[in-house]
């Protein structure tokens, strides 16, 4: 994914009261304590004017939904832990100084996967009744420091940077509240964060690895305002020229214009300087060079000839079950019966799968009127998640042993530049952290997608001992790689093979399963672990 937009930004500037001397919070120095740099309380104030920005990523649109197609590399390491956060870009400048235009030239010239744009806009405090009737009368300063909620902007950047899902705000200017529905953003390997308080707080400065002060002109800055609240909003001149003395210069002077001392670079004329971009972009991309992993190569050689991890289970060998194994590693097997008794293997690894959730004892009466004592689900839902294609053909089987089940989408493919798996396609259930995850992928060879999908779910907060990875067939390189790095994930699979080749097959193997299931064919370097992207 290339862009994410972060959220839906609503424009407006109507405040045209007179000029106040005190915070919307009431408070003086104690409520600034945090604040960069040391600012007296005096402010005038004016209303927030937000900026529109919809940057265009690469990617197939459907009716339903949107399939991104660069894919995020991996941001953890062997050992399923993060080695690398996001790089964060800080832009800072006053209202109508171009900072949307920036950032939108940064990403269209840095052209690497994943960017995060967010904005402080976002980030309105909740106003309380007598706020919200100096809002409504345009008494209310928008642009102080006190009117953001610098807690939940600082926990949010810190979370995204380190890789987590977050959830966004949506504020009404409207109704200067926030919206019930927030929106959920998830992973970055550049995060461009812009606002005109960007470098006001002291540890959101500390998330900040570059800092850019955008530098125009007052008198460029009124223009753009007056030609934006004229022709878009239908405002006066007047009321626009009045607004813009009373709120804008005033905030800018005392609380925007003196961070530019803390910026590592300064761009003067905004979007228009594109020596100083292309600058930027050159950085950024050094840094992420610095950044860049080989996972598969590390896990072809890391937590081999151990033994098996007792987080694993294997079905019983039972004739019934080498009998269906012979049917669909047979090459000659058609695609009818390779279907038909593959979805027998997966009916079974399911319920055997459910076995290991929790339970709790449950008694009921039967129709004779006498106790029974049996078990019931002790949990608050079971939800799946399927490593597209191959994965997505255990659904049915899930559905047909847990009614009404939740399912989730995760596309994962190989990179046939570096070998390294991609993060293309994410759709996850909302509130998927309080669930027990069945994660269903129909063949594991090195572990390196299903490691991949496992690190999606934790960076959704779900537990690590609440996944269960299930498998038709795993190599023991991928049982490895997945124990080792996630410890508490219960493995189930019908069968394991030994050996892994050059080109990540599984040996002896069962060949490409999506291509066999789906009847396609694979590309000569095609992998066990490849998954094609699915047409919807």
């Amino acid at each position: 994914m290339s862009v994410v937009s972060v959220e839906d930004r609503r424009s407006t500037m109507d405040s045209e009261a007179k000029t106040s001397s005190v915070s919307n919070s009431g408070g003086g120095e104690g409520s600034l304590d945090r604040l960069l740099p040391s600012v007296s309380t005096g402010l005038s104030p004016r209303k927030r004017t937000t900026s529109q920005c919809k940057s265009e990523p690469p990617l197939l649109r459907t009716s339903k939904r949107t399939i991104y197609t660069a894919g995020r590399p991996p941001w953890y390491n062997e050992h399923g832990t993060q080695s690398k956060e996001a790089f964060v870009i800080g832009l800072c400048g006053g209202s109508a100084s171009g900072k949307t235009t920036v950032a939108r030239k940064i990403i269209e010239a840095l052209d690497v996967p994943w960017v995060v744009l967010l904005s402080m806009d976002s980030f309105y405090k909740v106003l309380s009744p007598e706020q919200q009737a100096m809002a409504a009368s345009n008494d209310y300063n928008f642009d102080h420091p006190d009117a953001f909620d610098f807690d939940l902007l600082t926990h949010t950047l810190r979370k995204l940077k380190q890789g987590k899902s977050v959830k966004i705000p949506v504020y009404d200017f409207t109704t200067h509240g926030r919206q019930k529905d927030w929106k959920t953003v998830y992973g970055a390997s550049v995060i461009i964060f812009e606002g005109i308080m960007a470098f006001a707080d002291k540890e959101l400065l500390q998330l900040l690895d570059m800092k850019i002060f955008v530098d125009t002109d007052s008198d460029i800055r009124l223009v753009r305002r007056l030609r934006r609240d004229i022709t878009e909003r239908g405002r006066d001149i007047e009321g626009v020229i009045k607004q813009y003395n009373k709120f804008v210069k005033p905030a800018f002077e005392q609380y925007i214009e003196p961070t530019m001392r803390l910026a590592d670079i300064v761009v003067p004329r905004g979007g228009g300087n594109m020596v100083a971009i292309d600058l930027i972009v050159q950085h950024v991309h050094s840094q992420l060079e610095e950044r860049e992993l080989s996972v598969r190569a590390a896990l072809a050689s890391a937590h081999q000839a151990q033994p098996f991890p007792q987080t694993l289970s294997v079905l019983e060998s039972t004739p019934q079950v080498r009998g269906m194994h012979t049917i669909i590693r047979n090459k000659e097997t058609s695609r009818d019966e390779f279907i038909f008794y593959s979805k027998r293997l997966m009916r079974l690894l399911i319920e055997r799968a459910l076995s290991f959730l929790p339970s709790q004892v449950h008694i009921v009466q039967t129709p004779q009127g006498e106790d029974y004592e049996g078990k019931t689900f002790h949990g608050k839902r079971i939800t799946g998640v399927s490593i597209l294609r191959a994965g997505e053909t255990m659904e049915p089987a899930l559905r047909a042993v847990c009614k009404d089940v939740r399912i989730g989408k995760i596309l994962i493919q190989t990179n046939q530049d570096t070998g390294e798996p991609e993060l293309h396609y994410l759709r996850l259930p909302k509130d998927i952290s309080e669930d027990h995850v069945i994660l269903m992928d129909c063949t594991v060879s090195t572990g390196a997608a299903a490691m991949m999908a496992v690190r999606v779910l934790l960076d959704h907060d779900v537990q690590e001992d609440k996944i269960l990875l299930v498998s038709l067939l795993m190599a023991e390189m991928g049982v490895h790689s997945v124990a080792y790095a996630f410890p508490q994930v219960k493995i189930i699979t019908t069968a394991v093979d030994k050996k892994v080749n050059d080109l990540f097959h599984i040996i002896p193997g069962i060949g490409n399963f999506g291509d066999r299931y789906f009847g396609t064919d694979a590309p000569p370097d095609w992998s066990d672990e490849d998954m094609d992207e699915p047409s919807y």
